[in-house]
């Protein structure tokens, strides 16, 4: 049975054919994950088919009565509520189905009307059926699955970071219980806990859901089908995220197959066409030339475009690069007790611990972005450092790529610039694009091309995956592995860092160990 249909979708953004005649349905027990490069249209999916935004051409049709619950990546929610206050709106029907309780029992005490007392019971059933009683027990097992106890209920949503904001809008979706999950990038700021939770959710979620995701290990253990937006078409593939993977394959050996079958016969024709169109044989020249006006041409696999990094290196000649004595960092109070480590030249280190724990903050502290309570952070003489943020802000949000880096480096010509952003895997056309249309993993690519036009000694690097497809993080890997300097990770991705990486920094056991 299908929850939704979606049916000749054709839709372009900014200059770009995001899909074309494109159909599929979502099934009543359809866990779906949605996968595409960057830039490819998953996220304006979502948005089209909740109505956020309208296509071009086709229909979308979900079933009636239809309960949807949406999280998109760049989820906000600042609310001048405690976080415990804003997770209660996700059962606000049943708190004005208990007041309307409490009215009937105020007016009976004052017209002793039964009636009144037969509705207040109508009441009562509604509010057992729908586990109103535990909404409280519900609230706490979803904020720990989450790790938002470690925030606290009485915290101010206004005053959570943009990742602990993101798990407080999607413990309130889980909580809503809608038919339909629809997810962007959820496991963005989850740590590896808090993301076996969320799988274990939804795989015993009893409505259907769409994913989208570039963590693909999470794909791979929530999905029963996989929808793959790439190149104006959205195709539809049973099973799960490995399964879908080797279809794909299969179809695409099919098809490059088929093309250069096709490409032979196509030259086999037009060379006897060339050769006899004057001749005796002409008329069978022309036939075979009619044959091919009407031929619907095979189009060769598509391939999308590869991102290749590269950090420049100024040499430092020293034994000893950051050395951090009892560094006590937070904003209103210390949120670590006083941390102490340092890094030798070369080492690559990874800032591990749960969002919230105050990874960004130790970083920024060690930058002197922010005051710190005591100790000191030391850089030593002539280090160069690159620093990567996990925030996809910009002075100018309509400034094109071409024209951000060309206001940090005044001297680079726009060829080269242009040159530069196809390297780091974007297309001459978003290069031109305002920075505020693309996607989070073509902005991010962005980021990175900035930081490769600065050589450095030192990267330090805050969440750089989030947003990525797995192509572009393989050559970031990449990138980070080759670079002959220091390297200060922070990610919760263990896969990206499992198997280079010298030394894991538990934040919040402040304690150093070697991998």
């Amino acid at each position: 049975m299908s929850i939704l249909e979606v049916n000749g979708l054709s839709h372009t953004f900014a200059d770009k054919q995001l899909y074309q005649d494109a159909s599929f349905r979502l099934n009543k027990e359809d866990h779906m994950g949605i996968i595409g490069q960057n830039g490819a249209g998953k996220s304006t999916l979502i948005k089209i088919i909740t109505g956020q935004q309208l296509p071009d051409d086709g229909q979308i049709k979900w079933q009636n009565g239809c309960k949807i619950g949406y999280l998109d990546q760049y989820a906000q929610g600042a609310h001048d509520l405690t976080v415990f206050e804003f997770l209660k709106t996700a059962f606000a029907e049943l708190y004005r189905i208990s007041a309307a309780q409490t009215k009937c029992y105020e007016d009976y005490a004052e017209t002793m009307d039964e009636k009144l007392m037969e509705k207040a019971g109508r009441y009562q059933e509604q509010l057992e059926a729908n586990d109103f009683y535990e909404i409280q027990t519900h609230i706490e097992q979803v904020m720990a699955g989450l790790g938002l106890d470690a925030i606290g209920k009485d915290h101010k949503v206004s005053q959570c970071s943009g990742g602990q904001r993101s798990k407080i809008i999607l413990a309130k979706l889980l909580l809503e219980k809608p038919d339909v999950l629809l997810l962007d990038e959820p496991t963005n700021y989850l740590d590896t806990e808090h993301i076996e939770w969320l799988i274990n959710y939804l795989n015993s979620f009893s409505g259907c859901f769409m994913v989208v995701s570039h963590d693909f290990d999470f794909l791979e253990r929530i999905t029963n089908t996989i929808i793959d937006v790439a190149f104006g078409k959205i195709t539809k593939y049973t099973g799960s995220f490995k399964s879908a993977i080797k279809q794909k394959e299969v179809k695409k050996e099919v098809q490059l197959k088929a093309y250069e079958k096709q490409r032979q016969q196509i030259e086999k024709d037009e060379a006897y066409i060339r050769k006899n169109k004057a001749g005796t044989r002409s008329t069978m020249a022309k036939s075979r030339q009619k044959r091919l006006d009407k031929m619907e041409r095979i189009d060769p696999p598509s391939d999308a475009q590869q991102a290749h990094f590269n950090f420049p290196y100024i040499e430092l000649m020293s034994a000893a690069t950051l050395t951090v004595e009892d560094l006590s960092v937070g904003y209103k109070s210390p949120l670590l007790a006083p941390v102490t480590f340092s890094m030798s030249h070369g080492e690559k280190v990874v800032l591990k611990g749960f969002n919230g724990v105050g990874k960004s903050t130790l970083i920024k502290s060690i930058l002197g972005l922010i005051p710190t309570f005591g100790g000191t952070a030391k850089f030593v003489e002539a280090t160069k450092v690159n620093y990567f943020t996990q925030d996809l802000e910009w002075d100018n949000n309509m400034s094109t790529p071409l024209q951000l880096v060309q206001d940090l480096y005044p001297k680079l010509e726009p060829k080269t610039i242009r040159q530069r952003l196809a390297r780091a895997g974007l297309n001459a056309a978003n290069a031109m694009k305002p920075i505020k249309l693309l996607s989070g993993g073509e902005q991010t690519k962005v980021k990175i091309c900035i930081l490769e036009l600065k050589p450095s000694n030192f990267l330090i690097m805050d969440e750089p995956t989030n947003h990525l497809d797995d192509e572009t993080k393989a050559a970031l890997k990449d990138a980070l592995i080759a670079f002959p300097g220091n390297v200060l990770l922070v990610t919760h991705e263990e896969s990206f860092y499992d198997g280079w990486i010298d030394k894991v920094f538990d934040v919040e056991s402040i304690r150093l160990s070697k991998k």
